[in-house]
């Protein structure tokens, strides 16, 4: 049985999550930074969040370097913005999949063969 709770948190500590980050002044903290998602325990007691840098994943390492400073100051934020009785235990997680998913659409768009338009016949007769 699917934990509904759980899914409908997760999805609210992301949205509060992007919203949190932006308020944040750490130097360390890439201001490309996006949360890509959030994994939540069972028991809502730890939560998994996973970051991502167009600038790439060392950028993002430094950056969890950064948002875990600054943890305390986001579970107090998660805390009160989501009316939770317990604020879960946050871990962020360096994760590539935005520079990624920029890598391969430049391997498409340089793969992708010149779109030809379709002659159009004026005579009308056939």
């Amino acid at each position: 049985m699917a934990n509904f709770k759980a899914n409908r948190t997760e999805e609210d500590i992301l949205r509060e999550m992007t919203a949190i980050l932006r308020e944040l002044k750490d130097p360390r903290i890439d201001p490309m930074l996006t949360v890509v998602r959030a994994e939540l325990s069972r028991d809502l007691s730890d939560c998994k969040i996973f970051v991502s840098s167009l600038s790439g994943k060392e950028t993002a390492k430094e950056s969890c370097k950064g948002l875990d400073s600054a943890s305390g100051f986001i579970r107090r934020e998660l805390l009160r913005r989501l009316k939770i009785r317990r604020s879960p235990a946050l871990h962020f997680v360096a994760d590539d999949s935005i520079a990624h998913s920029a890598e391969i659409d430049r391997m498409l768009h340089h793969i992708q063969p010149p779109v030809e338009e379709p002659e159009e016949s004026g005579t009308g007769e056939e």
